[in-house]
């Protein structure tokens, strides 16, 4: 089975603002096999979580990768896909359903918070796409 470790992150500034995605994406033994920076023009800060998540799935796929660990900073998103908490904003609903239709490619996954500075590179990246596009 071959495993993979996104590190995803979204970010807006200003919300709504200028917004932007980053994500790392690691296989089992720690090397780098992916990353993903791009500015998204205006959206959200949760808009742009998912779309850094749905990024990194694709990725996945794309990878052709059995299971993925996901990793995120963003509390809401986590326990939403976790289904701990409903998503009531029309607005996330079909990033929710996106994310929830790329997890059938895959045999396992599984999804976790993390704080801000274990989430240090994907940052990064997020706000590299988001200067770019100032």
């Amino acid at each position: 089975m071959k495993k993979l470790i996104i590190h995803s992150d979204g970010g807006a500034r200003g919300n709504p603002g200028p917004a932007g995605i980053g994500v790392i994406i690691n296989d089992e033994s720690g090397g780098v096999v992916a990353e993903i920076s791009k500015f998204l023009g205006v959206a959200t800060n949760n808009q742009a979580e998912y779309r850094a998540l749905i990024a990194g799935l694709e990725k996945a796929v794309d990878l052709k990768a059995d299971a993925v660990a996901c990793f995120l900073d963003s509390e809401l998103v986590v326990k939403q896909i976790n289904r701990e908490y409903k998503v009531k904003n029309k607005e996330l609903a079909p990033l929710f359903l996106a994310v929830c239709n790329l997890l059938t490619k895959f045999k396992n996954y599984n999804f976790c918070h993390i704080p801000r500075e274990q989430n240090s590179t994907a940052d990064r990246l997020a706000n590299e796409a988001m200067d770019k596009g100032l």
